[in-house]
Protein backbone atom coordinates (compact mmCIF):
# COMPACT_ATOMS: atom_id res chain seq x y z
CA UNK A 1 0.00 0.00 0.00
CA UNK A 2 1.25 3.51 -1.26
CA UNK A 3 0.72 6.66 1.15
CA UNK A 4 1.43 10.02 -0.53
CA UNK A 5 0.79 13.20 1.86
CA UNK A 6 -0.35 16.43 0.71
CA UNK A 7 -1.15 19.74 2.10
CA UNK A 8 1.50 20.82 3.70
CA UNK A 9 3.51 24.81 3.76
CA UNK A 10 4.27 27.78 5.52
CA UNK A 11 2.13 29.84 7.81
CA UNK A 12 2.20 31.97 10.82
CA UNK A 13 1.55 31.01 14.14
CA UNK A 14 -2.20 31.06 14.41
CA UNK A 15 -3.08 29.76 11.20
CA UNK A 16 -4.17 26.74 10.05
CA UNK A 17 -3.69 23.83 7.32
CA UNK A 18 -4.65 20.63 6.19
CA UNK A 19 -2.58 17.26 5.66
CA UNK A 20 -4.36 14.91 3.37
CA UNK A 21 -2.81 11.19 3.14
CA UNK A 22 -4.28 8.83 -0.24
CA UNK A 23 -3.57 5.28 0.05
CA UNK A 24 -3.22 3.41 -2.67
CA UNK A 25 -2.79 -0.09 -4.38
CA UNK A 26 -4.90 -3.28 -5.16
CA UNK A 27 -6.60 -4.63 -2.78
CA UNK A 28 -6.50 -3.65 0.78
CA UNK A 29 -8.28 -2.44 3.91
CA UNK A 30 -7.29 0.44 6.29
CA UNK A 31 -7.38 0.04 9.65
CA UNK A 32 -5.03 2.27 11.61
CA UNK A 33 -4.54 5.58 10.06
CA UNK A 34 -2.23 8.24 11.87
CA UNK A 35 0.09 11.37 11.38
CA UNK A 36 3.79 11.82 13.44
CA UNK A 37 6.09 14.61 12.57
CA UNK A 38 9.78 14.78 13.29
CA UNK A 39 11.89 17.59 13.74
CA UNK A 40 15.60 17.34 12.31
CA UNK A 41 17.81 15.74 14.81
CA UNK A 42 14.73 14.79 17.08
CA UNK A 43 12.76 11.38 17.42
CA UNK A 44 9.83 10.59 15.11
CA UNK A 45 6.91 11.54 17.32
CA UNK A 46 3.30 9.95 17.19
CA UNK A 47 0.46 13.44 16.74
CA UNK A 48 -3.16 11.49 16.00
CA UNK A 49 -4.29 8.24 15.17
CA UNK A 50 -8.11 7.33 13.69
CA UNK A 51 -9.02 3.48 14.25
CA UNK A 52 -11.45 1.67 12.46
CA UNK A 53 -14.30 0.66 14.74
CA UNK A 54 -17.25 -1.19 15.09
CA UNK A 55 -19.53 1.62 16.09
CA UNK A 56 -17.49 4.18 13.96
CA UNK A 57 -14.23 5.15 13.96
CA UNK A 58 -12.06 6.21 17.13
CA UNK A 59 -9.72 9.27 17.11
CA UNK A 60 -6.93 9.69 19.68
CA UNK A 61 -4.34 12.68 19.42
CA UNK A 62 -0.55 13.32 21.51
CA UNK A 63 -1.42 16.04 24.42
CA UNK A 64 0.17 18.85 22.54
CA UNK A 65 -2.25 19.25 19.70
CA UNK A 66 -5.27 18.26 21.60
CA UNK A 67 -7.99 20.39 21.20
CA UNK A 68 -6.28 22.21 18.10
CA UNK A 69 -5.98 19.20 15.45
CA UNK A 70 -8.43 16.94 14.36
CA UNK A 71 -8.52 13.73 12.44
CA UNK A 72 -10.79 12.44 9.76
CA UNK A 73 -10.95 9.98 6.97
CA UNK A 74 -13.12 9.92 4.08
CA UNK A 75 -16.22 7.89 3.74
CA UNK A 76 -13.87 5.05 1.68
CA UNK A 77 -11.54 4.96 4.32
CA UNK A 78 -8.57 5.29 2.23
CA UNK A 79 -7.71 8.84 2.52
CA UNK A 80 -6.92 10.51 6.10
CA UNK A 81 -6.94 14.17 6.96
CA UNK A 82 -5.34 16.15 9.66
CA UNK A 83 -6.74 19.92 10.30
CA UNK A 84 -4.22 21.84 11.95
CA UNK A 85 -5.94 24.70 13.57
CA UNK A 86 -4.27 27.58 15.64
CA UNK A 87 -1.06 26.55 14.51
CA UNK A 88 2.17 27.14 16.61
CA UNK A 89 5.83 27.35 15.82
CA UNK A 90 7.11 24.41 17.71
CA UNK A 91 4.12 22.16 15.27
CA UNK A 92 7.09 23.24 12.41
CA UNK A 93 8.39 19.29 11.31
CA UNK A 94 8.17 17.19 8.89
CA UNK A 95 4.64 15.56 9.11
CA UNK A 96 4.46 11.40 8.06
CA UNK A 97 1.17 9.30 7.30
CA UNK A 98 0.99 6.18 8.44
CA UNK A 99 -1.06 3.10 7.71
CA UNK A 100 -1.96 -0.01 9.11
CA UNK A 101 -4.38 -2.96 7.97
CA UNK A 102 -4.83 -5.99 5.55
CA UNK A 103 -3.62 -6.55 2.11
CA UNK A 104 -6.29 -9.82 0.25
CA UNK A 105 -4.04 -9.78 -2.88
CA UNK A 106 -2.01 -11.78 -1.68
CA UNK A 107 -3.01 -11.85 1.89
CA UNK A 108 -1.11 -10.26 4.61
CA UNK A 109 -0.72 -7.53 6.99
CA UNK A 110 0.64 -4.02 6.21
CA UNK A 111 2.25 -1.37 7.82
CA UNK A 112 3.14 1.55 5.23
CA UNK A 113 4.48 5.24 5.68
CA UNK A 114 4.55 8.43 3.20
CA UNK A 115 7.46 10.24 2.35
CA UNK A 116 6.29 13.46 4.57
CA UNK A 117 5.10 17.02 4.10
CA UNK A 118 7.06 20.02 5.53
CA UNK A 119 4.82 22.10 7.93
CA UNK A 120 6.65 25.51 9.07
CA UNK A 121 4.67 27.76 11.26
CA UNK A 122 6.57 30.97 11.57
CA UNK A 123 5.91 33.25 14.59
Amino acid sequence: VQLVESGGGLVQAGDSLRLSCAASGRSFRTDVMGWYRQVIGKQREWVATITRAGGGDSMDYAESVKGRFTISRDNGQSTAHLQMNNLKPQDTAVYFCNAKGMEFAPVRRYDSWGQGTQVTVSS
